[in-house]
């Protein structure tokens, strides 16, 4: 069966099923199928036996994750190994790790700390991107930080700066206390999302409940967060938080309530939605 014939029944069976981008997808899959890139499509030959490729559309139509299916998920300038037990990093939080960099950017050897690190996405692009980053990734959950580990192991393999990875709860008082007073960004993708809300079956069914409930109204993590970052901080350090759009104005509020910070500022993401809230320690 020819390609483009594939991809015609596969993007009709993925869109039926309410999956977001069926076209994207089920070129992704393919080319995942045959072990090409997505450009080589074009010209690839007929493929002989389709079942592994239908297989996998079945999958994307049942909701498992397209980055579970393929084992692995792009961000910014890394490409990480992902699957079950580790929440897959979005697109929308390249921002917040482009905002880290910009930051650091002057800095020789800036102290970096990323609290619920998950996947290692934002620790592992701001090492990847400064070469010269002291970077530490925690991460609570057990199964999760098994992929931290794998993909630090992998980016120091190809040559990136080592990043520290580190099992512990961000909101723990005696976390990292080898470092109190001598971060230069503490930067956190936490979880926000608020007891009952409705998510998408690659989220609700697929993604780690640790890295997505943040109690009532989605703040219960991020108040041990503060305390934690404003220990950690060096004074004038700085402290950047992903939050859920509707979150604009509480975790702003939230952060001016709780401890010396000032410069707080919320920042939209791309669609110019409410995304992630910075701030700096104030010197006391």
């Amino acid at each position: 069966m020819s390609p483009r014939e594939l991809l015609r029944q596969a993007t009709a069976r993925l869109a039926a099923a309410g999956v977001e981008s069926p076209r994207v997808d089920a070129e992704l899959l393919l080319a995942h199928a045959l072990g090409v890139s997505r450009a080589r499509l074009i010209t690839a030959d007929d493929v002989a036996d389709p079942a592994r490729f239908l297989a996998l559309v079945d999958q994307r139509a049942d909701r498992v994750p397209l980055q579970h299916l393929t084992g692995t998920a792009a961000f910014r300038h890394v490409e990480l190994a992902v699957g079950p037990g580790v929440f897959v990093p979005r697109p929308e939080t390249e921002q917040i790790a482009g905002w880290v960099l910009e930051q650091v950017a002057g800095v020789e050897v800036p102290v970096v700390v990323d609290l619920g690190t998950g996947s290692g996405a934002i620790a592992l692009s701001v090492a990847h991107e400064h070469p010269g980053a002291r970077v530490t990734a925690v991460e609570r959950d057990p199964d999760a930080i098994v992929w931290t580990r794998a993909n630090a192991a992998t980016r120091a393999a190809a040559g990136d700066t080592p990043v520290t990875v580190t099992a512990g709860d961000m909101t723990d008082p005696g976390l990292l206390t080898e470092l109190e007073g001598a971060v230069d960004v503490v930067v956190s993708n936490p979880p926000y999302v608020p007891e009952g809300a409705g998510l998408p079956r690659e989220v609700a069914e697929h993604d780690p409940p640790l890295a997505l409930w943040g109690g009532p109204n989605g703040l219960d993590v991020v108040r041990g967060l503060l305390r934690t970052a404003a220990r950690l901080l060096r004074p004038g350090g700085l402290l950047a938080i992903e939050h859920a759009d509707l979150q604009g104005d509480s975790l702003p509020a939230l952060v001016r309530a709780h401890g010396p910070w000032a410069d707080v500022v919320d920042h939209p993401d791309l669609a110019g939605r409410p995304r992630y809230t910075t701030a700096r320690l104030g010197r006391g």
